[in-house]
């Protein structure tokens, strides 16, 4: 090991002093501050530590291959998560969005399971899920589907939720000679396909299950260790164990994230090809295969950043992510933010070094379509097409026409325009959120 090499471990452990003992997420970077390796620890200090041992240990303990990337890491960082299940999610997000080169094990398509409600049902079933229907009420995502599965069938013997997919409409009067299933006969559902129970009723149920998910659960979990105890006693060593596990089960419930702070995008995909062709048809495009999305995240104009996402084929293609921190701006202008992004995206393109994609997809309205069209005409460029699309309201913009599209909600073009543009807004948010508390990577 050359003296230069030396030096720099021994500087990169003198920083590991300064990271806390809590759970997070770790990155090590080589010298031109590229990530070679994100990992998770349920204490940062004494897991990345654990890298930075002498050679002949770390190859013995870890591997050829950990040895090699040890060798080549020239810094590192962390990101610190509020607890061990927020590491795990925050994880997998950031190796799938940097795809670093020693990570093989997450960046491929795996995800995490929800639990989801099917409220725009007469009769909502619940379900372990990784593939969400509009409209469902969402739980998690959970970390393991095995412990989620196990927790829906102790929930199932209190709640008699249905878990079957057929469809049941409360006004069918045939579901009077219906034969209810297994369940219904060993107590684990009411039986709604058989009208055992009515609509009201049912749903009822399935808010007193939902109230139970959303709040502290420490009073049922404490009347349930104290009848273990009291089995256990009477030397019902069978009945003791079963609650035991049902505990067990009911705890992993807290083993969750929430659905809008570690978003799986992947799993909320519009019909690519459907979107793409109605694209088509709206703007009056001979093809569309290749939209970017751009969006913005600051707070006060503090720590802006801007993101810029692309698709191929309705899909997303993380290789061309891009971030920004913004650089010519001061204060709150969102207008010159966006302009920023567009400028440092696009000024090789536009000296014709680089194509254009078929549509730029710009978060916001129509101030800020006026203000993408202004620094394309500044740099004397004109795009193929260039849109931006408003929250809540959902309404369309295009270059050329100060008239909004206002398109139903079920629209294959807009499902599609909406992946792009929340991915592009929760690629800003998370690069923001990491700068926000100073654990810069790029």
């Amino acid at each position: 090991m050359t003296t230069h090499k030396k030096d720099n471990i021994s500087d990169i452990r003198e920083k590991i002093k300064g990271f806390p003992s809590s759970p997070g997420v770790y990155l090590l970077k080589d010298a031109q501050g590229r990530v070679l390796y994100i990992g998770k620890a349920v204490s940062l200090r004494e897991r990345v530590s654990s890298y930075f041992q002498p050679s002949a240990d770390l190859m013995k303990s870890r591997g050829p291959k950990i040895a090699d990337m040890i060798e080549k890491v020239a810094d590192v960082g962390y990101l610190e998560c509020p607890g061990e299940v927020d590491a795990i999610l925050q994880e997998s997000r950031l190796i799938k969005d940097i795809q670093p080169p020693y990570n093989t094990q997450q960046m491929d398509d795996k995800t995490f399971p929800y639990l989801e409600f099917t409220m725009f049902e007469d009769f909502p079933g619940v379900y372990v899920t990784r593939s969400p229907r509009e409209g469902s009420k969402l739980y998690g995502p959970f970390t393991s589907v095995g412990d989620l599965r196990r927790v829906i069938q102790v929930l199932q013997r209190v709640f008699r939720f249905r878990t079957c997919t057929m469809t049941i409409d409360a006004g069918d009067q045939r579901r009077r000679f219906f034969r209810p299933c297994i369940l219904h006969d060993i107590n684990q559902c009411a039986a709604p396909c058989a009208d055992r129970i009515s609509s009201g009723s049912y749903k009822k149920s399935i808010r007193r299950l939902q109230k139970f998910l959303e709040t502290d659960r420490n009073r049922v979990l404490m009347q349930m260790q104290k009848e273990m105890r009291q089995q256990a006693k009477k030397l019902n060593y069978e009945e003791a164990a079963r609650l035991r596990d049902e505990i067990t089960a009911i705890e992993s419930l807290s083993d969750r994230g929430e659905v809008d702070e570690h978003v799986q995008p992947e799993l909320f995909q519009a019909n690519p090809a459907g979107g793409l062709t109605r694209i088509s048809e709206l703007l009056d495009l001979p093809e569309v295969r290749i939209i970017e999305g751009v969006d913005i995240a600051h707070i006060m104009g503090s720590e802006a950043v801007g993101s810029l996402v692309c698709f191929i084929d309705g899909k997303p293609f993380r290789n061309d992510y891009r971030r920004f921190r913004i650089r010519e701006v001061t204060g709150i202008d969102d207008y010159a933010m966006i302009q920023e992004v567009l400028r440092r995206r696009y000024r090789r393109a536009g000296e014709q070094e680089e194509l254009y994609p078929d549509v730029i997809l710009i978060d916001g309205g129509l101030g800020q379509l006026h203000a993408a069209r202004d620094v394309f005409q500044e740099m004397d460029v004109q795009p193929p097409m260039v849109l931006s699309l408003a929250k809540k309201e959902e309404t369309l913009f295009h270059q050329n026409s100060d008239q909004p599209l206002k398109l139903p909600r079920n629209d294959p073009a807009l499902r599609l325009l909406q992946y792009v543009r929340d991915e592009a807004h929760r690629f800003a948010q998370h690069y923001f959120h990491i700068l926000r508390q100073r654990k810069t990577f790029d």
